[in-house]
């Protein structure tokens, strides 16, 4: 009987140690079969031509060589070994590489928050947690930079965390993760941030006797890691580069994926953010004050900033996987005395296979960019005008670079600041008109390249001085032209009584 129940407990435990595995492969399968989602930001595209310069030049960019606004301004770009590995992808497989790349980097993510939570959690629980995070990341998983640092926040986060619950400090070998994340993307500086938290909470939960000598190991594994990520082509710089995003101001706000909360219609951050308090009051919930400060924090990031959602649902489970395995007395808590290492032989055979079933749905699976939305035919005409100077709309930017058209205005706000940012979209929607008729004076504007229903493009429809020269439903080019001249005013409807 003895020998029985043994040999049940070591045939299972393998099998739950793979779940890590098995939802990192549903991931990839998921997002490969969904691919052209990936693509559907115009972003990726003036990546990917960002790292081919780059690779090109064999240098990293440190002034501006693409707006005609900011050229040769200083500008650089931390995001630069994400934008070469786009770079490389695309060279050797086309639209495929890129998907294939983002892909596999959210898989790696997803995988590494399952292991890391099974360490406390059960399966149904991690599951659960690793079906919320899917959720509320979904609206941002693109083919752009932050994705291939989604791995690295997670082991990060989750070393910092582990370091915590132990009552100890992080090993230095640690630092080298923040010394890649700040190559591949800005959010670094978040992981900087965090030492701080996870640091106090160790402390104050570590005997009082060891407290002096275990400060001293988090303050050094602190300057080590901030000097880890400068490790970068461009040192220390990369930090000024994430702050001046920071103030960006006004500006935030009027970009989409910055902009603040809006619960005015039900979506899967409001659902799982009730779902969350419903259960904490069901179950009289009580974390530690650390704990309690961490979740709050990133519940305000999430609220006051749209990408921020994702740092929530990658980042909060880990801080409420170890406390509520202890307070739910093993309701939520995985088996203490189990295994919880990967097989690595079992995770090269899952890759080998997922490599396999890439490798054979090239024939029927077709990577592209969405063009919908894409002012694909409009640029073919602008280019045959063969101007230098056109304010284009600011969605448009980044397709104008992979053009070879230099923009007025780009994806790239740190670039261009607040002011300009703010002046721009003021002019565009006529929100302040005399803003448009000074961007079009100060900068000599040759044409207007901007959506076919923005305010100043049915503005410049009456203006004399300028002519329409194409138009479609996506993008409307006005030349500017000394006879143009309309006779027809803009219908004015008289306000209701």
């Amino acid at each position: 009987m003895t020998l029985s129940v043994t040999h049940s407990d070591a045939t299972t435990q393998p099998a739950r140690n793979l779940l890590p595995l098995w939802v990192g492969a549903g991931v990839y399968v998921l997002l490969l079969i969904s691919g052209n989602r990936l693509l559907a930001d115009t972003d990726t595209l003036w990546q990917i031509t960002v790292g081919q310069w780059i690779l090109d030049h064999h240098a990293v960019p440190e002034t501006d060589v693409y707006s005609f606004t900011m050229r040769g301004q200083p500008w650089i770009s931390t995001q630069w070994l994400a934008q070469v590995l786009y770079a490389k992808a695309y060279a050797l497989a086309g639209w495929r590489g890129p998907v294939v790349l983002a892909a596999s980097a959210i898989a790696l993510t997803f995988a590494l928050f399952v292991h890391a939570l099974g360490k406390h959690l059960r399966e149904s629980t991690t599951l659960l947690f690793a079906t919320a995070a899917l959720l509320l990341t979904l609206p941002h998983l693109l083919a752009r930079p932050h994705v291939l640092a989604f791995p690295v926040l997670v082991t990060w986060i989750g070393g910092l965390i582990d370091a915590a619950d132990r009552k100890d400090a992080p090993p230095l070998a640690l630092t080298l993760l923040i010394a890649l994340w700040a190559n591949l993307h800005g959010g670094f500086v978040f992981g900087l941030f965090f030492i701080a938290p996870a640091a106090l909470d160790a402390l104050v939960n570590a005997e009082a006797a060891a407290r002096r000598a275990l400060a001293l190991r988090w303050i050094v594994f602190a300057l080590v890691a901030l000097a880890a990520s400068c490790l970068t082509p461009y040192g220390w710089n990369a930090l000024l580069a994430s702050q001046k995003i920071l103030s960006l101001g006004a500006a935030l706000p009027l970009i989409i994926e910055w902009t603040p909360a809006n619960f005015g219609s039900l979506g899967p951050f409001e659902v799982c953010l009730l779902l969350a308090i419903g259960f904490a009051l069901l179950n009289g919930i009580k974390l530690p004050p650390m704990r309690i400060l961490m979740l709050l924090g990133l519940l305000h990031m999430a609220l006051a900033q749209g990408r921020a959602v994702e740092i929530l649902a990658l980042v909060g489970p880990l801080v409420l996987a170890a406390p509520l395995a202890r307070q739910m007395d093993g309701a939520l808590a995985a088996d203490p005395q189990g295994s919880h290492a990967i097989s690595w032989r079992a995770a090269a055979a899952v890759v080998l296979v997922l490599a396999i079933g890439t490798v054979a749905s090239a024939t029927t699976l077709q990577f592209a960019p969405r063009m919908r939305g894409m002012p694909v035919a409009a640029v073919t005409e602008l280019k045959k005008l063969n101007l230098a100077r056109v304010l284009n709309d600011y969605d448009f930017g980044g397709y104008l670079i992979a053009s070879g058209v230099a923009p007025f205005i780009d994806g790239r706000t740190e670039l261009y600041g607040e002011k300009f940012f703010v002046d721009h979209n003021a002019a565009s929607g006529l929100m302040e008109p005399d803003n448009l008729f000074r961007l079009l004076d100060e900068y000599q504007i040759e044409a207007t390249f901007l959506r076919t229903q923005s305010a100043a493009t049915k503005l410049l429809d009456h203006m004399d001085g300028w002519e329409k020269v194409y138009s479609d439903d996506i993008a409307t080019i006005h030349l500017r032209k000394a006879n143009a001249r309309h006779s027809r005013e803009p219908v004015i409807d008289p306000v209701a009584k």
